[in-house]
């Protein structure tokens, strides 16, 4: 059990000040937590069953069209009482006032933290440094749609006056994840006369491979990133540009054939994008939280500016649930707090997600992003050490291939692992029996994780008996299963911001800082002075290892065998 942490910050107008408080570890709501987590830590997921018969109706809930069932984790009602103590003590609810009201909580940037106002209504208003961004953010989407009908109807064309037919969307991150999962989430909505391809890594053969049976007239590149120096993009950015000219041979083409997702006129200028081509977003909008801005261009493409709406207003539909709704009922919170009270109470350190839905094959990529960048932290929002753990690694596959593969560690291992189930009601490809045989896998697996397999039960089935302890299943392993009707835009909308607040909610208990991502920086730095190291006989001064691997790299890379 963990018994410190940092300050927790109170907000309140645009100044986004804090006032000291007992840390959250330190409070009376902790320390009730930790009295009640004593008594109910060994017990049995069928002992709360059979106690209860009324379980599996109670400890769960609804917001718009998803529905929650949190009866087999290892708590009872009163453990989300308690956890709802802890929230409002930390400040869950003022800090997440707060966001919405555009105060700058991402307190190491000094900026306000926004992507809800990405899918705020038109006539919505939320003022930053007396500006109305959401007039901003439509004014973008406006023209996004222009653009992306201009595409999808033909009336836009490559350089020799061929249809564009391949949309290629070059970007790292946050602008390549969200966009590439939302792609493949929504294919059924997307225009099947196009192709959609995915460039993100340095590696050559990312953007071999996904250019390898395209043809430059038809194909149109986003290059996506804020500043236009983002070294993976704009060296694959370089190569498609090289790629394209080698058959238009004109340097004019670049125009007809790239667009910008980016801030930086001069330079898309200089690259031969027309900077009417540039779509613009803005420094409070993280990249992990971007795609509902113009980062998912590629997407309005494929699935049309009407269904990209409908998305967004799932995306709001969600955020108006977490900004209403108490916590005991507030979807996002109760997942934020379950985290917390398996990480910080039980010592769990990974989440499983596990969609049943080969559409969302990509999500458990975009959720390590979204969580472990955002709450992969070790001070709080003061620069004190957190003195507590903090963000789950995110792991995850499409049901059933999982099951063939590591849902025998989350059975019969020895490490507590969460899951997080994740159903579709009805199909978007009805195909046979196909559906109930998934959603059957699905349902089965969460309750074999809770209630497992006696040895009594083994014996019961005739197993010999030098076998029945390698068939014996424990059992008590907590799981959540999300339930919604079926995976469309609005829906798919609702489940990603359900997520994104979910994260919200455990850095504000953490009192870290969910919006900047320093850890990523230094890698980068070092990356830029070891480049022209790679290619000259320049001394060496790194450690002996680093030293060593550049030489050995050096040799390896020139050998001709």
């Amino acid at each position: 059990m963990v018994a410190t942490g940092g300050e927790v910050a109170s907000f309140g107008g645009a100044a986004c000040q804090t006032r000291p408080m007992t840390r959250v570890v330190d409070s009376s709501e902790w320390n009730a937590l930790v009295a009640h987590y004593d008594e109910v830590k060994d017990r049995h997921l069928r002992e709360f069953f059979s106690n209860d018969p009324q379980r599996g109706e109670d400890l769960t809930a609804t917001a718009g069209d998803l529905f929650l069932d949190y009866s087999k984790h290892r708590l009872t009602g009163a453990t989300i009482g308690l956890l709802a103590d802890v929230a409002r003590r930390a400040g869950v609810e003022e800090l997440r006032d707060a966001m919405f009201r555009g105060d700058p909580i991402n307190v190491t940037e000094h900026r306000s933290v926004l992507h809800i106002a990405l899918r705020a209504p038109r006539d919505a208003e939320i003022v930053v440094d007396g500006v109305n961004v959401v007039a901003e953010v439509h004014g973008v989407l406006d023209r996004m749609a222009a653009f992306s009908e201009r595409v999808r109807s033909g009336e836009w064309t490559g350089h020799t006056g061929k249809r564009i037919d391949a949309i290629v969307n070059i970007g790292i991150g946050g602008s390549d994840l969200g966009p590439r999962m939302a792609t493949t989430a929504l294919a059924a909505f997307s225009d099947r006369s196009m192709r959609y391809r995915f460039v993100s890594n340095i590696d050559g053969s990312d953007f071999r491979e996904a250019t390898q049976d395209l043809d430059p007239e038809t194909t149109l590149f986003i290059v996506a990133s804020k500043t236009f120096t983002t070294l993976e993009t704009m060296t694959n950015a370089g190569s498609a540009r090289e790629w394209s000219l080698a058959k238009l041979r004109d340097d004019a083409a670049v125009a007809r054939h790239f667009v910008a997702v980016s801030t930086n006129a001069d330079e898309v200028t200089k690259f031969g994008i027309d900077p009417d081509n540039m779509f613009g977003f803005w420094d409070w909008v993280g990249g992990r939280y971007s795609f509902d801005s113009a980062i998912g261009l590629s997407l309005m493409l494929a699935i049309g500016a009407d269904q990209f709406g409908d998305m967004l207003a799932g995306f709001h539909a969600m955020d108006e649930h977490f900004r209403t709704a108490p916590i005991e009922s507030n979807l996002p919170m109760l997942m934020g707090l379950i985290g917390v009270w398996y990480g910080n109470c039980f010592g769990a350190e990974t989440l499983a997600v596990l969609p049943y839905s080969q559409y969302l094959a990509h999500l458990p990529a975009y959720l390590q992003q979204l969580d472990m960048e955002s709450n992969g932290k070790s001070v709080t929002r003061e620069g004190e050490p957190v003195g507590m753990q903090t963000g789950p690694i995110v792991w995850g596959q499409a049901g059933t291939n999982g099951q063939h593969a590591y849902y025998q560690l989350i059975h019969q291992g020895t490490k507590l692992i969460p899951a997080d189930f994740i159903c579709v009601a009805r199909a978007a490809q009805p195909l046979g029996d196909h559906q109930d045989l998934l959603v059957a896998n699905l349902l089965a697996q969460p309750e074999a994780l809770a209630f497992g397999k006696t040895r009594e039960e083994v014996i019961a089935d005739g197993v010999e008996t030098d076998q029945v302890e390698a068939r014996v299943f424990a059992g008590n392993h907590p799981s959540s299963t999300i339930l919604m009707p079926e995976l469309t835009p609005h829906t798919f909308g609702q489940l990603i911001a359900l997520y994104e607040h979910k994260v919200f909610t455990q850095g504000a208990i953490w009192n870290i800082n969910s919006f900047d991502q320093w850890g990523v920086e230094l890698g980068k730095q070092l990356a830029q002075r070891i480049v022209p190291e790679l290619d000259s006989d320049a001394e060496l001064t790194h450690d002996s290892s680093t030293n060593a691997l550049i030489r050995r790299y050096r040799q390896l890379r020139d050998r001709r065998d």
